[in-house]
């Protein structure tokens, strides 16, 4: 009697480990599904601009590193670009060289203003930026909001290109992680940059429409080629700017987005103070 009570205590105890293997193994099985099939399927959209859905996410370095995301995109010709930038008090960022290094340098060393300050080189289908600008916080290069913009093949129906950029903010100088040379470090949020640069060409009556499309994705800990820590809810602004920078009386429009991108959205944005606790 006692073996068969304790065969069956023993039988008992295996049936028991098997169904919690079983359950911990649907579990796994579940968030993989729901984490790496279901929600990226469920926010990636390209309602507005299915045409979208096949470019580049990121930027790389020269080293051929993944370098900044694709955060921002714009609709216009180069004038315009150039225009709309100038009135939201952008100013277009200087060559690389050895004279514009050394006025950066001395920029932040002796904290005077250097507002057409070169950015680093990041590359789109093997080539740097065709455009770039900056503006200044503070009274040197040390800290600034920049973009960056690669001309596509990609344009609308008025034969106006679609310009994909990269927007960052510069929160100061310091040494690359990843290779140790001299370079502007940027910060985590890069959310907020993306929303800077929509509300300076808002203010100045550039931005005719907008909407949204998936960038790199929600991250909460990428990182860029010099190493820097960065989060987003993933999605790309797109703008398609007033013709011939004619200044717009009323707001943009905005065109909808699905209620799954809205919800997120609205998560990513509590969620942000956060992540900013947290930053580097």
């Amino acid at each position: 009697m006692r073996g068969d009570t304790g065969k069956s205590a023993g039988i008992s105890g295996r049936s028991r480990s098997r169904r919690l293997v079983t359950v911990l193994g649907g579990l796994a099985l579940a968030y993989g599904l729901i984490a790496y099939l279901g929600l990226p399927a469920l926010w990636s959209h390209y309602e507005q601009r299915p045409s979208m859905a096949a470019n580049p996410r990121v930027t790389r370095s020269a080293d051929d590193i993944p370098g900044d995301p694709l955060n921002v995109a714009l609709f216009g010709t180069e004038p315009e670009i150039v225009g709309a930038f100038a009135a939201a008090g952008f100013a277009r960022a200087g060559a690389l060289g050895l004279r514009s290094d050394l006025h950066i340098g001395e920029s932040v060393v002796l904290d005077r203003p250097d507002p057409t300050a070169p950015v680093s080189s990041l590359y789109l289908w093997g080539r740097k930026q065709d455009l770039a600008f900056e503006q200044e916080v503070g009274h040197s290069a040390d800290q600034r909001h920049h973009v960056r913009f690669w001309r596509s093949s990609d344009q609308r129906e008025d034969g106006r290109p679609l310009w994909l950029g990269s927007a960052t903010f510069d929160r100061g100088v310091g040494v690359s992680h990843r290779t140790g040379q001299v370079t502007h470090h940027i910060s985590a949020d890069i959310d907020a940059e993306r929303d800077h640069v929509f509300a300076a060409l808002t203010s100045a009556g550039q931005i005719v429409s907008w909407f949204r499309v998936t960038g790199i994705g929600p991250t909460l800990d990428g990182r860029n080629g010099g190493g820097d820590r960065y989060y987003t809810d993933g999605e790309m602004f797109v703008g398609v700017l007033s013709a011939e920078n004619a200044v717009q009386s009323r707001s943009p429009e905005e065109l909808p987005s699905p209620a799954a991108i809205t919800v997120k959205s609205w998560f990513f944005s509590g969620l942000r103070p956060l992540l900013r606790a947290t930053q580097d």
